[in-house]
């Protein structure tokens, strides 16, 4: 059955650049900057789906995490 939608986490990495991560599947990628993690995203459903399972939608959650000095 295809699914609507997969959202992915994306967080900066601790080694520059950013990774991503699907909730409720196995996939995992990583890139040097916004552009290239869309790219590598994308890449990285079509490898993990059938072509006929493919998500219609795929929805990123940027985190991004701040300090800030008193």
């Amino acid at each position: 059955m295809k699914s609507k939608e997969i959202i992915f986490i994306v967080e900066e990495s601790l080694e520059g650049g950013f990774e991503a991560k699907a909730i409720g599947h196995s996939i995992f990628t990583e890139g040097e900057n916004e552009e290239e993690i869309k790219k590598n995203i994308l890449e990285a459903v079509r490898c993990h789906f059938e072509e006929d399972e493919i998500p219609s939608v795929i929805c990123l959650r940027f985190l991004r995490e701040e300090q800030i000095s008193l």
